[in-house]
């Protein structure tokens, strides 16, 4: 459906830049847009490929079981569908601290890893699991303790005065998307009264 969309847009911005004449800045703007997007993913490869060594280094030594092993008791509470010592818990462990601290791209490989792990618990490949979506809405609402590197170049000055504010704001994010999962995934027994 989303290539239906990008290629919908294309087609309207082709159309509507000879429609007006300006096809010529349609054509530079796909040539220039193009220079930017090999450029950016050049830039995540090697933040990609250093967080992926990284956790290899972390899993390897045992970093991983030992930070996961500190955080069992949330993680057991937060993810009831996945066995505590599974590889995953130490993905999501280190996903959620990277985005604590504010590394952004950096999360996003841990992330990647951490849902791949979780697929292999999947007993039906084509749909997401619980764990999956409490996964997904905690790292999407992700608690910031120090903000991102260009929130603060971009805020310059004033960015100290937004810290208390963010940690507040992504905290209460967390805890409701949180709370909403848990809400909708929670068992429904019939033989129970309501």
């Amino acid at each position: 459906m989303l290539n239906y969309i990008w290629f919908g847009m294309m087609v309207i911005g082709v159309v509507v830049g000879v429609f007006t004449g300006n096809i010529e800045a349609v054509t530079q703007a796909a040539i220039d847009m193009a220079k930017v997007s090999v450029e950016i993913a050049i830039g995540l490869i090697g933040i990609m490929a250093l967080w992926l060594g990284v956790m290899k280094i972390a899993e390897e030594s045992g970093l991983i079981r030992i930070i996961a092993r500190a955080l069992r008791p949330i993680m057991v509470r937060l993810f009831p569908d996945v066995p505590a010592d599974h590889p995953a818990m130490g993905s999501i462990v280190l996903n959620m601290s990277a985005n604590m601290l504010g590394l952004g791209n950096a999360a996003t490989p841990l992330g990647l890893k951490a849902m791949e792990e979780l697929q292999e618990l999947n007993p039906e490949k084509g749909t997401a699991t619980n764990a999956m979506v409490m996964f997904l809405a905690i790292n999407t609402s992700s608690v910031q303790f120090i903000l991102p590197a260009t929130v603060v170049a971009l805020m310059g000055g004033v960015s100290s005065q937004i810290f208390i504010p963010t940690i507040l704001a992504t905290t209460c994010s967390t805890i409701a998307a949180g709370r909403s999962v848990a809400r909708e995934s929670r068992p429904t027994n019939s033989a129970l009264p309501t």
